[in-house]
């Protein structure tokens, strides 16, 4: 049986980080050692797994317009509500999917790292409900041109 999940922005977790960013700014205070912070293109993209036991099957990534969307995983291990995210809880590899034709033509990506991708998604899954990324928007990319999932095949 397939799986399919629509990543969805997390926009209220998106604000707070770039409150924590214009916080930083207003009092003229640098970030804590180690810390990752939000930058202007980026946003804050979740799955919320119903099934644990799940392989990889293939990423559904559509750009409306020419451009650049990286996506980084965030560690299992980060809790948004206690803590701020920190460059170690951020996974390799990353997601990069582009789409360089006006036409309209697939998003391209680098294959191997999509699928190496997809499977340690897949296997960080069997031990979280809920699972952040930094959408990271890029040469024209914009949230409102990407539509991206992602198929699992549910492990009987």
């Amino acid at each position: 049986m397939a799986l399919w999940l629509h990543f969805r922005l997390d926009g209220q977790l998106t604000e707070v980080m770039r409150l924590r960013v214009q916080s930083l700014q207003q009092r003229r205070q640098k970030r804590q050692e180690g810390e990752r912070l939000l930058q202007p293109n980026e946003a804050v993209y979740r799955l919320d797994f119903s099934k644990q036991s799940l392989r990889f099957s293939h990423w559904t990534v559509r750009l409306a317009q020419p451009g650049r969307l990286t996506i980084i995983a965030i560690s299992q291990l980060w809790t948004p509500d206690l803590t701020n995210l920190m460059t170690r809880q951020l996974l390799e590899p990353v997601g990069v999917f582009w789409r360089t034709a006006t036409e309209d033509t697939p998003a391209q990506c680098y294959e191997a790292d999509a699928a190496e991708f997809g499977e340690r998604i897949a296997e960080l899954a069997k031990v979280r409900k809920v699972m952040y990324f930094l959408f990271a928007f890029a040469e024209g990319c914009s949230p409102e041109s990407v539509d991206c999932s992602i198929t699992f095949i549910v492990d009987a």
